[in-house]
């Protein structure tokens, strides 16, 4: 695994703090209309999220997670409460915010830097404000795959090229729903250091999906858990773990047990998770 720089990108700050929330969530309900009957995604949800935190969200399957992330992307109408970016409602996407989905889903037949140069090809802004390509692929150890095609990268890289896809117009909000779910437990656990440095280095607001109970503790500077459909807040657990984490240390702090055992517990009640 190459070693990556906390240096930050452009437009980043080392500054997390935040005079006020970047996005703010306030009595949120969701709901399908079928042929075959309503369906409630998500009922009442009430949330703040500081500027440059790393917030991650676990529930059971089918709870409503991946509905709530997609409404804070402006893939989903908000049609009952308040979602706002900036105190403003959100409505449809922004380039404020980039999202990662659980498989890449880069292009073939184009190169790894085409493919991270896909968004900027796009849209109203055409390339103005994106980050180097070149300084995201050196970020994300990718600076010698630029070249290569998808099929020539493992699954931990073809995630890293979707990260950097994200990254590249620069956005404030970094959306990403279970993105290391297909990896295998090793490359997962490298992933997740990976993603820690990048988020130190850009100084993104994060929001991470998982349904890792370890993986949430350890990235998340909160942790949301999730009750069963319909969605709605179990508890907002605060991580109260020094930075940068790593995986051979972690497990010295008491926390780290504790809030684990916390959230299985919170889990369980609720039916389980995968």
């Amino acid at each position: 695994m190459a070693v990556l720089m906390e240096t930050p990108l452009q437009g980043a700050t080392a500054d997390r703090s935040a005079t006020g929330p970047i996005i703010e969530i306030r009595n949120l309900s969701k709901t399908y209309y079928t042929q075959s009957g309503d369906v409630k995604a998500l009922n009442n949800i009430s949330l703040n999220i500081a500027s440059g935190e790393f917030v991650t969200i676990v529930g059971p399957s089918g709870c409503g997670k991946s509905t709530l992330l997609r409404m804070l992307a402006g893939l989903e109408d908000c049609e009952e409460g308040v979602l706002a970016l900036d105190g403003k409602q959100i409505k449809g996407s922004s380039h404020d915010v980039g999202v990662v989905f659980q498989a890449a889903n880069l292009l073939p037949w184009f190169t790894v830097r085409q493919n991270v140069l896909l968004p900027t090809r796009v849209g109203k802004r055409g390339n103005d404000g994106h980050t180097d390509v070149d300084e995201l692929l050196e970020m994300t150890g990718l600076a010698d795959f630029g070249n290569k095609y998808p099929y020539e990268l493992s699954g931990g890289m073809q995630q890293r090229a979707g990260i950097c896809r994200a990254l590249v117009r620069n956005p404030r909000i970094l959306l990403m729903d279970e993105p290391f779910g297909a990896l295998d437990a090793l490359t997962r656990e490298r992933m997740n250091l990976e993603l820690q440095r990048i988020w130190r280095a850009s100084n993104k607001t994060v929001i991470l999906i998982t349904h890792s109970i370890s993986e949430a503790v350890f990235l998340g500077d909160r942790v949301i858990v999730m009750s069963s459909r319909p969605g709605t807040i179990l508890q907002d657990l605060k991580v109260d773990i020094d930075r940068p984490r790593a995986f051979d240390t972690i497990l010295n702090y008491p926390s780290y047990a504790e809030l684990s055992r916390e959230i299985r517990g919170l889990l369980n009640a609720e039916g389980g998770i995968e």
